[in-house]
């Protein structure tokens, strides 16, 4: 009969074998790594870094200030297109958070960074404000630095019946 320390034993010694195993794994992916940065280094390829993110409300009013009825519209949908330097067209598709706030962000080569982009609302999907108000769409050079963002002005929706103490 095998005992409970037989069992304990090739547990422990199987931890120990995953463990050895993992740690080849990390210093494997950090070698690769390595060597991807250097290659890129070495043919002067550069990273860049861009951030877009606006707002998107409901002016429950429809009176274009911020008054104490209004409210940000969290889970609405924003279309986000760039065009890139070298002409690649780039699509994006962002919810915004609990705050009202969408954020597109992407990564690439310096040399294809976005040259002209446009963010336009798609969708509030809120019960009273439906409405789209304003423009459809901004469009906007970026030409930020790489790790500065854009932002973009508010998108605003309105109900499709005002309620009676905004008049």
């Amino acid at each position: 009969m095998v005992g409970p320390n037989i069992y304990y034993s090739i547990l422990q010694a199987g931890i120990r074998s995953i463990s050895v195993f993992q740690m080849g794994c990390r210093r494997m992916v950090n070698l690769i790594s390595m060597i991807v940065s250097s290659i890129l280094m070495a043919t002067g390829v550069r990273s860049w870094t861009g951030e877009i993110h606006g707002r998107v409300v409901c002016d429950l009013c429809g009176d274009t200030s911020i008054g104490p009825g209004d409210y940000v519209l969290p889970g609405a949908e924003v279309a986000v297109l760039c065009i890139t330097k070298s002409g690649q067209v780039l699509n994006y598709q962002a919810f915004t958070n609990s705050d009202g706030v969408y954020t597109v962000a992407e990564s690439m080569p310096e040399s294809e960074k976005w040259h002209v982009c446009l963010a336009r609302p798609i969708n509030s999907f809120d019960n009273r404000c439906t409405n789209q108000y304003g423009s459809n769409g901004v469009k906007f050079m970026y030409n930020r630095l790489s790790g500065l963002s854009h932002t973009v002005k508010p998108f605003v929706y309105r109900p499709s019946i005002t309620p009676a103490y905004c008049t």
